[in-house]
């Protein structure tokens, strides 16, 4: 069989119709795997209030590092819930993979390598602004376009402060066909979480991450306002924190100018939920599930996908991985994923 570089495939090759699934999934702290060996009373956080520290500790024949947060040694993920996830992403076996919570770059790339495979072999990721060192990143089989961060966008309402809790990540996809071409412009997020820290006052914990989450919204859409111009052919993926008709998710979700569609709004689920009571949503569009101490689970669209008015109109379905345990498999949030023709 003839193999044609691709640089030569002719034009009406290039241009044959094809699926391309675009996912989003929080990883649920993938952190590398390091080996602790200090003495957990004796390490505090450097300051009132937390922080996250990290020293260097040699011993023969290797390095040792120790990370703490808030005075708690930060862990490496288990091996087996590295496994769950890993075999997760294999199952799904997606074009281009938003994730969240990850540590670094090295850490990317050593799960890619050994868990994956090597099946991604583009990989992006920029260190961003949460103290947990919990970063966006992208898995992808297609090349990879120009990349940027905008870890330091601020909001009007508070011009001196970084507005994203981590970052808001943009990253061009280009066509495997002709790599000269952009297929779409995916725009990664992980807002603001709504857990309140203990001995801090319910309302007023929850109103400050409510507002939070509304200026990281507001601030996403007025980045996709002008870079996004008439082109229509960008996705908003990531975890949200919040569910598609919050009112801290209207600039995006309600936006007239960016006409979006929630690509989740009718997915399919893998397999069949875990019976709870009550039970989760009919319609399938959940992937985080929370249960309080003697409180019903709360079942919710944390993870979403939202597509451009040039991509809405190539959607050809909507997937969500479910679980098989309550508390997660591998990740207490379940990847879900769209299928567009291109």
């Amino acid at each position: 069989m003839d193999v044609w570089p691709l640089s030569s495939v002719p034009k009406a090759v290039a241009e044959v119709d094809m699926d391309v699934t675009v996912g989003t999934f929080n990883l649920n702290n993938l952190f590398s795997r390091f080996n602790f060996r200090a003495e957990i009373s004796a390490i505090q956080p450097t300051e009132p209030g937390g922080g996250l520290t990290a020293s260097y500790v040699f011993e023969d024949p290797e390095q040792v590092r120790i990370r703490t947060y808030k005075g708690k040694l930060v862990k490496g993920k288990e091996a087996d819930d590295q496994k769950l996830i890993a075999e997760r992403i294999s199952r799904m076996d997606l074009d281009v993979l938003a994730v969240q919570e990850v540590e670094d770059i090295d850490t990317l790339r050593f799960f890619a390598a050994q868990q994956l495979g090597g099946s991604y072999p583009h990989l992006s990721l920029i260190e961003g602004n949460d103290p947990r060192l919990i970063d966006l990143a992208l898995l992808s089989k297609f090349p990879l376009g120009p990349v940027t961060s905008w870890q330091h966008a601020v909001h009007p309402e508070l011009p001196d402060k970084r507005v994203f809790s981590r970052d808001l990540l943009e990253v061009e996809v280009l066509d495997p066909r002709d790599p000269s071409r952009r297929l779409f412009t995916l725009f990664n997020n992980h807002l603001k979480s709504q857990f309140v820290e203990p001995g801090e006052d319910p309302e007023a914990g929850k109103a400050a991450a409510d507002t939070r989450r509304r200026q990281q919204t507001e601030t996403i859409a007025r980045i996709l306002a002008e870079r996004s111009r008439s082109d229509g052919r960008f996705v908003v993926v990531g975890d949200m924190n919040d569910t598609p008709d919050a009112p801290t998710l209207a600039a995006l979700a309600d936006s007239a100018d960016l006409d979006v569609t929630d690509g989740l709004a009718q997915p399919v689920e893998t397999r069949e939920p875990k019976p709870d009571t009550p039970p989760p949503p009919p319609s399938g569009a959940w992937t985080h599930r929370f249960k309080e101490a003697g409180r019903p689970a709360k079942y919710e669209l944390f993870d979403q996908i939202w597509l451009g008015p040039r991509l809405a109109p190539r959607q050809k379905g909507a997937f969500i991985d479910r679980r098989t345990r309550h508390g997660g498999d591998g990740s207490d949030h379940d990847p879900a994923w769209v299928v567009l023709e291109f």
